[in-house]
């Protein structure tokens, strides 16, 4: 798996590792990609075919090895960046579901960056989205 198949798979299992993959979620996920290299580049059919594959292995096998999969393929700075992006991306439809907490917990552990680290990733995102002004 190379680099830009890995942090599209860290994408993917974000907003489809609860089993469901709405209109929000979707919107989400491409804005995510949209205005990072190498996606910007891409053209629909690529980006189509790109995630076609992926979603056929999360199908076959689950989102697990997929994410451990992404994860080896990426150095640690690529890591931290697919973490805060995962974390970002199970925010964006403001309910955060068992398993997208599973998902974070998991990516969290298996980071070459350590937990301490991948903590205060989490910590960071988890604040950006809490919606301090709520009465």
């Amino acid at each position: 798996m190379t680099p830009r198949e890995a942090f599209a798979a860290i994408a993917l299992v974000a907003v489809a590792c609860d089993g469901t993959l709405d209109r929000q979620e979707a919107h989400a996920l491409r804005q995510q990609l949209e205005d990072r290299s190498p996606y910007r580049q891409a053209t629909e059919e690529e980006m189509g075919s790109l995630f076609d594959g992926l979603l056929q292995r999360l199908r076959s096998h689950g989102w697990q090895p997929l994410l451990a999969e992404a994860l080896a393929a990426l150095n640690a700075p690529q890591q931290e960046t697919a973490l805060a992006m995962a974390a970002q991306l199970v925010h964006c439809d403001r309910v955060v579901q068992p398993q997208e907490q599973e998902l974070l917990a998991a990516m969290a552990g298996q980071l070459v960056v350590g937990a301490e680290r991948a903590g205060q990733i989490l910590e960071v995102i988890a604040i950006l989205h809490r919606d301090s002004l709520a009465s």
